[in-house]
């Protein structure tokens, strides 16, 4: 037990630093994503293939590969080439890869409301952008919960890759100790840090659910 106790220092050190991925990744990615899906599906000439592009480079790369090309590679690319510290290449990564995924849930979130409400709302004088922030949005948002919550699960798990980038998250911490201790009890006592962490998420977005389900 005294060994344990002896853990949670080091490993809360590094859940810390997976708990502060997730939380900047979370505030960048969802409002890029929505963003891009407002592109995908809109009218503009060309803007909705470049972004359907774009999606479908990021969802069909590994999220590792694009962190290493982000670290590695993006420091020789002509013109834009910059080097970025460990952390924010990470951040940078996985802002990127989420974002498409977002944006894709919100996309089928927006088409499946009814086309009937955009006329109503045009009948009524609305403008695109207000329909949109008034009547469209508020209802796709009690729709897209569901794989938002999966998406928001994955992404705390996701943020154990970082441990490439020799990032001192919760993985790696408890890997360093395994290998100094020779015992599997640091990976035991992670996997609780990682539930507990995934349980208080699946606790929010239930009761976000049966919030919205009020209205329903």
């Amino acid at each position: 037990m005294e060994y344990v106790i002896s853990l949670l220092g080091p490993l809360g050190s590094g859940a810390l630093v997976t708990l502060k991925l997730f939380a900047i990744t979370l505030v960048l990615a969802i409002p890029l994503g929505l963003t891009l899906a407002l592109l995908r599906i809109s009218k503009l000439p060309g803007v909705s293939g470049l972004v359907g592009g774009y999606i479908w480079l990021m969802r069909g790369t590994p999220l590792m590969l694009q962190m290493l090309f982000i670290y590695f590679a993006l420091p020789f690319v002509p013109v834009i080439g910059v080097r970025l510290p460990d952390f924010p290449a990470a951040v940078f990564a996985f802002t990127l890869n989420y974002a498409a995924y977002f944006a894709e849930i919100f996309r089928a979130g927006i088409q499946s409301i009814d086309r009937g409400q955009y006329e109503g709302a045009k009948v009524l004088g609305m403008t695109y952008g207000q329909t949109m922030r008034r009547i469209i949005l508020p209802q796709m948002w009690s729709r897209i919960l569901p794989p938002v919550s999966n998406e928001t699960i994955t992404l705390v798990k996701d943020t154990s890759l970082i441990y490439v980038l020799a990032l001192n998250d919760l993985l790696r911490a408890a890997r360093g100790i395994v290998q100094r201790d020779f015992t599997i009890t640091p990976f035991v006592v992670a996997a609780a840090f990682y539930l507990a962490m995934t349980l208080v998420l699946t606790w929010i977005f239930q009761y976000l659910e049966k919030r919205h389900a009020r209205y329903e």
